[in-house]
Parts: structure tokens; C-alpha cells; sequence
């Protein structure tokens, strides 16, 4: 559930920035370097520079949850309250950015999915990402051959998988419908989650004691 979750924000945060006047994604840095590899090609050194701070960004989120965390493997007591919060900071930081015009928010954005992308990558020696989706689907094709080969299949991995890229799918229709009705104040649909999920762990950390 706290996977299909966190891919469903982050599949409304990348339609955003699809949609919204930079028509970027921020979720994944795959299709940014080959944008930023093609813009570098065409010698056009301000849109290179943009894609590149997107990645920058994005890296950078990862590096804070690398030290709030300090762990990739799923372990209750850890900070993840405070990186949900901070997720939650920097996706309000990026709606009133984004709601000026201001590609400030894109960087913003692509932190916040950085940080949240970086807080869980193991769970059960299985891993996982939450702002994108090539690897799940990948992992789900190799089950479907092993299972055509009538090879044994990790149906614990099949329903994560299925899991992120139906969150992933869900979240980008919800957003996509939304954007179209209230702009970049969809984000406050990730904003209240990401803040209520970290309010709500902080809170059950410090009642359990955790150092």
C-alpha cells in the first residue's frame, strides 16, 4: 500500500510537470540526459543548463535522504517522518513556484521525487522505486517469461511490481484530471499526503522510543 501510494504521487507530480509550461519530467532522469545530450548537440546552452539543474536536483534529493536515513533498506524507526516532511516542503515550495512561471519549482520538484525515490530502495532484499517505473515493468516481464518457461516466479515481487505501476498510472490520471481544472494546485493532493504520512510516523517514532 505505502508503495502503490508513493508512486501515485509521484505519477501526479511528473504529469504536472508534463503539462504545465515547461513540459518536463521530473521523476526520472533517464529521458532528462538524453534531452540534456540532445540540447548540448544542438549547442542551445541555456536549455542545457536547465536540464541539467533538473538533474542536479533530483540528485541532490537523493543526497539528503542518503543523511536523514542513512540507510536504503526499509527499516522502521528511521527518519523517514522527516524526509516525508521535507518532501512535502519542497512540493510546496515548487506549487507557488510553479505557479508564477518560475522554473525554480521544476528543481523543486525533481528534489522532492529525488528525496522520496532514495528513502525506500530495499525492502525484503527487493528492490524498489517509486518515481518510475521502467524497472518494475522490466522485473514484471521477466516473471511472465519465467512463468511461460513454468520456472518458479517471485509473486511477492509481481504484486510490488504491479503494485508501483498501477500507483504510478493512477496518480497520472488523477493529476492529468485535476491539472485540468486547477493548475498546479493539484500538488496540494501530494503536499497533504507526504505531510499527514510524515506528521503521522514522526508522531508514532517519538511514542516509540526510537533513537
Amino acid at each position: 500500500m505505502v508503495a502503490f501510494v508513493l508512486a501515485a504521487i509521484a505519477g501526479i507530480i511528473n504529469v504536472i510537470g508534463l503539462l504545465g509550461f515547461d513540459h518536463q519530467a521530473v521523476t526520472h532522469m533517464t529521458g532528462s540526459t538524453s534531452i540534456l545530450a540532445e540540447a548540448v548537440a544542438a549547442a542551445e546552452p541555456s536549455r542545457a543548463l536547465h536540464i541539467l539543474l533538473i538533474i542536479v536536483a533530483f540528485l541532490a534529493g537523493t543526497v539528503i535522504s542518503g543523511c536523514l536515513i542513512q540507510d536504503s533498506t526499509l527499516q522502521l524507526g528511521r527518519r523517514y517522518g522527516a524526509a516525508l516532511i521535507l518532501e512535502s516542503a519542497l512540493l510546496a515550495g515548487a506549487m507557488f513556484l510553479l505557479r508564477d512561471n518560475h522554473q525554480w519549482g521544476m528543481y523543486c520538484a525533481a528534489c522532492a521525487c529525488g528525496l522520496q525515490n532514495a528513502m525506500m530502495t530495499t525492502y525484503s532484499g527487493t528492490i524498489i522505486r517509486t518515481t518510475h517505473i521502467s524497472g518494475m515493468v522490466t522485473d514484471l516481464g521477466i516473471a511472465f517469461g519465467h512463468r511461460l518457461r513454468g520456472l518458479p516466479v517471485d509473486r511477492r515481487r509481481v504484486r510490488l511490481c504491479i503494485s508501483v505501476i498501477s500507483g504510478f498510472f493512477v496518480g497520472g490520471v488523477g493529476g492529468a484530471m485535476l491539472f485540468e481544472r486547477i493548475g498546479f494546485e493539484t500538488l496540494w493532493v501530494p503536499i497533504v499526503i507526504t505531510a499527514a504520512g510524515g506528521i503521522g510516523y514522526a508522531g508514532w517514532r517519538t511514542a516509540n522510543h526510537f533513537a
